[in-house]
């Protein structure tokens, strides 16, 4: 990819779109470090294993089933069963512990007025200062809902890279693929089953195995 965003702590506690360009009203971050939006995973020897827990402050994940730094957990629901909350839950309980993640929060094909809700939440419970929020929402065009998901991992990479850790939250995936077919079938990509191109499934999987834990 030749699409570079912007990277580096600066972007704590911003609000930016599917590129990385600021749209909360703030400074701008053109003297931010810059990163490739898409880059090649790891390989396997260079990755520690996962043994680190990654505490969600909720109980009846961290007790029953605990996620691992450097692990991908999938959260699936019907409409309206809390998987949102699930996500700003754990961001918010980030800012009670002694060495906080890094959180960035992803949100793709979503209304204007659910991200705001969102921004207002984590204003209000002092959680922003940890987060960053990416929002390609439902009014962008596809390619920047597309290149939303690989704009955060390339934040989070960077705080990987430097010896932190971050998790990242895709919200939600699915509208992704969606946006991804739009922009197939305008290409005039031979379609798939649901007219999904028949690289759909590399898409998602070239973008989760970018997250690792490289370092103890």
């Amino acid at each position: 990819a030749i699409v570079d965003v912007p990277v580096g702590p600066e972007l704590l506690g911003r609000v930016v779109d599917g590129i990385g360009q600021p749209i909360d009203g703030g400074a701008s971050l053109d003297n931010c470090k810059r990163s490739r939006a898409e880059v090649k995973a790891p390989g396997i020897i260079p990755r520690e294993s996962v043994s680190e827990p990654m505490l969600t402050g909720l109980k009846a994940v961290d007790a029953l089933i605990p996620i691992g730094r450097g692990q991908r957990e999938l959260i699936i629901g019907d409409r309206q069963t809390g998987k949102t909350a699930i996500a700003i839950d754990t961001i918010i309980n980030q800012k009670t512990k002694a060495d906080p993640l890094a959180c960035i929060y992803v949100g793709v094909g979503q209304k204007r007025s659910t991200i705001a809700q969102l921004v207002g939440q984590l204003d209000e419970r002092e959680a922003m200062d940890n987060c960053i929020v990416v929002a390609a929402t439902a009014s962008d065009s596809a390619p920047l809902q597309f290149l939303a998901p690989y704009t955060g991992a390339a934040m989070g990479e960077y705080f990987r890279d430097n010896g932190k850790h971050a998790v990242i939250f895709y919200d939600d995936l699915s509208k992704q693929a969606v946006a991804y077919r739009q922009m197939s079938l305008l290409l005039r990509r031979p379609p798939g089953r649901e007219a999904y191109p028949g690289d759909v499934f590399y898409l998602h999987s070239r973008l989760l195995e970018r997250a690792a834990k490289m370092h103890r």
